[in-house]
């Protein structure tokens, strides 16, 4: 490295002696950041083509997520507790598109960093800090909504301690592993072709390369686990749900699924390429991958600023409904998502009660009948046994005949 910049910088110097070679090496030292290009770098088309990428990806990362939150602030109906949750992952992607990307957009049509040391690590700090709060927020996000359906008691609607409670957790565990850089456990520099910054993925010691390895499992595949067992879980929950459930309410449920299988997909697509990309450079050869190579995950991280509001908004009644009352200036229509969701959590707390209740007391309603079932048994009666006229001789027969009346009674009650 200090070769290259040694040949970078009597590249530009006139002639100057061995001591003058040497100052101005030590300077370019730093001046990767602050001044000449760095040894690698993108062709002047492939800079203009990554300087129309994250021109788009901040354009439009800025007006969606300010929409979601424009929506949140006006209508009353989306201020719950998991739309809470939301508005944080919009609000740290309204961020890195206002702190970070007119950054590297502006490196990128002038093919050089351009606002020096300080600058890039400022940069880095803060895009992979608000990053983080992205990945660990939709973590949270499933298991806010795992517990929602899990719970064995109705949650409260305007109880917005839990999810104020992962909004706090969320960003002060992505505070707490990128200071680290800060304070001497790897570091933050250049990263792909010099135009954007990060953490240091190129620099194979062991104080480095233990950081980057923690970083790795505790804060892309540790959330990742986390998404893909709540909603595992989740979607585990709705096919029980399903078999007791009128048709439209699975075709509802079906939405929720799209949704939930989206936003994992989204999750894979935009964050384990830059995973990936970032173990190939710590633990590969040091030219492994190309500039073109090492800025495409980058772009595509930063492209889940854009993709994100669109999975809520779009994918998501509720904020489309208010969306498009925001545009026609109207009401929004009654109904959303977050009602058949939590129709089909109160359905399943009735089945998983009636299973207990029915393991612990296997006949209470023998010793004492209900109106309903009173009328259950006589239709069976009349359908299976002819008529008695002995009252007495009718007492033998009532417990099979009610005893699999509860089930039946369950049904018909999900089916109105």
């Amino acid at each position: 490295m200090i070769v290259s910049n040694v040949s970078l910088s009597c590249a530009h110097c006139s002639g100057g002696g061995v001591g003058d070679s040497a100052a101005t090496a030590v300077t370019d030292a730093y001046g990767e950041v602050s001044g000449a290009l760095p040894p690698l770098s993108l062709s002047p088309t492939g800079h203009l083509v990554v300087a129309v990428c994250l021109g788009f990806i901040g354009t439009f990362g800025f007006l969606s997520n300010f929409l979601v939150l424009t929506l949140f602030c006006r209508y009353r109906v989306l201020r719950t507790p998991m739309n809470l949750l939301l508005v944080s992952i919009s609000a740290s992607d309204l961020l890195v598109s206002v702190l970070g990307t007119p950054f590297s957009f502006a490196a990128s049509t002038q093919g050089r960093w351009l606002i020096g040391r300080a600058g890039c690590v400022w940069y880095g700090f803060v895009n992979a800090c608000l990053g983080i709060v992205s990945l660990i927020s939709l973590a949270v996000l499933s298991y806010e909504r795992y517990c929602t359906m899990m719970s064995p008691t109705m949650a409260d609607g305007r109880d917005y301690r839990p999810a104020l409670g992962g909004i706090c957790f969320s960003w002060l565990y992505s505070v707490a592993w990128t200071v680290p850089p800060l304070l001497g456990w790897s570091k933050y520099g250049p990263e792909g072709p010099g135009t954007t910054c990060s953490v240091d993925w190129k620099t194979q010691t062991p104080n480095n390369i233990s950081y980057i390895i923690c970083l790795f499992t505790f804060c892309l595949v540790l959330p990742f686990g986390v998404i893909l067992y709540s909603y595992g879980k989740l979607l585990h929950a709705i096919r029980q749900v399903r078999s007791v459930s009128s048709v439209v309410t699975r075709r509802r449920e079906q939405r929720v699924l799209v949704m939930v299988i989206t936003m994992v997909v989204c999750y894979l697509v935009c964050w384990l390429p830059y995973g990936a990309a970032a173990l190939l450079a710590t633990f590969g050869p040091p030219d492994l991958l190309t500039p073109e190579a090492s800025i495409t995950p980058s772009l595509l991280a930063k492209f889940s600023t854009v993709i994100n509001p669109f999975i809520y908004i779009f994918m998501n009644k509720q904020f489309y409904r208010c969306f498009r009352a925001f545009l026609s200036c109207s009401v929004p229509e009654r109904g959303s998502t977050l009602k058949t969701f939590s129709r089909a959590t109160k359905t399943l707390r009735t089945i998983r009660q009636e299973k207990e209740h029915h393991v612990s007391d296997p006949a209470p309603s023998t010793a004492l009948p209900t109106p309903n079932s009173i009328h259950g048994s006589s239709q069976g009666a009349s359908h299976m046994t002819p008529p008695l006229s002995n009252p007495d001789s009718a007492a033998p027969h009532s417990p099979a005949t009610n005893s699999p009346k509860p089930k039946l009674i369950l049904v018909a009650h999900y089916r109105e």
